[in-house]
């Protein structure tokens, strides 16, 4: 089964337009960005209907400080930033340009840098286009899946698996992590966008060392779940960390000094 996958994938590539992430990896890209547009828009007025929303506004201020800063970077544009009133260590960003945090996030992290290390991380699966790489392998594998249709009842098998491709399989009872692939890819998509917002990247590996403390000897919470171990992510950022501060000292220079705290 999965030689007959990697055949449909190839031909697939061999056949359609691929296209190379931010990091220089080739992928399959078979939907247009309107249409996975669609689908986060979509996936995101669920989630406001389905879950509660946070009325604090401080932390509302800060998400939106972080969330302004990371996406001017990037051209900016018209980015909806929600925090939603859940204690879990979760954060997410979807096409369609909307950011969600979550409550439970504010009481992990030290500082602003360190949050931006997560929100930086979210949005760069967004410019990766992961969602939209897993959904073109769901379809290259199930032609004719309706993915707009199956998202009108997230409860449903397939809504719950439209769902999964955007990261959000967990809300509705379904677990679908980005694979290791596309998670070590936003780490450091991430921590260079943060770097170049003013954000210190070294508080990423902060982050995560705290991560890995307020997560011992429990249950891992979903977010961590779905992400390379803490061990190996630190030795990645640790590694890539050189480029990432020549960033934040360009971002200085001009005068990038965020002030979300």
């Amino acid at each position: 089964m999965l030689k007959k996958i990697c055949t449909v994938l190839a031909t697939a590539c061999a056949v359609t337009a691929c296209i190379t992430s931010p990091t220089g990896r080739s992928q399959l890209i078979l939907l247009p960005d309107s249409q996975v547009d669609q689908m986060g828009l979509q996936a995101f007025e669920t989630l406001k209907r389905d879950k509660p929303i946070s009325n604090n506004a401080r932390l509302n201020q800060v998400a939106n400080c972080i969330a302004g800063n990371i996406t001017q970077t990037i051209g900016g544009g018209n980015w909806e930033v929600v925090v939603f009133e859940d204690d879990s260590f979760n954060a997410f960003a979807l096409p369609g340009n909307k950011i969600g945090v979550y409550s439970g996030l504010f009481k992990l992290v030290e500082n602003q840098d360190q949050l931006a290390a997560v929100i930086g991380h979210e949005i760069g699966h967004v410019l990766a286009k992961h969602s939209a790489e897993r959904a073109s392998q769901e379809l290259a594998v199930n032609q004719g899946m309706s993915i707009l249709q199956a998202m009108t009842n997230p409860q449903s098998t397939m809504g719950k698996a439209a769902f999964g491709m955007l990261g959000l399989g967990a809300e509705y009872g379904v677990l679908m992590p980005y694979g290791r692939t596309q998670e070590s890819e936003s780490d450091i998509i991430g921590v260079d966008l943060m770097a170049k917002a003013g954000f210190d990247p070294r508080q990423s590996i902060n982050l995560w060392q705290r991560m890995s403390q307020a997560t011992q000897g429990q249950q891992t919470a979903e977010f961590m779940s779905t992400h390379p171990s803490h061990a190996t992510r630190i030795r990645d950022l640790e590694q890539h960390m050189p480029q990432a501060m020549g960033l934040f000292q360009q971002a200085q220079a001009t005068g990038r000094r965020p002030q979300c705290q």
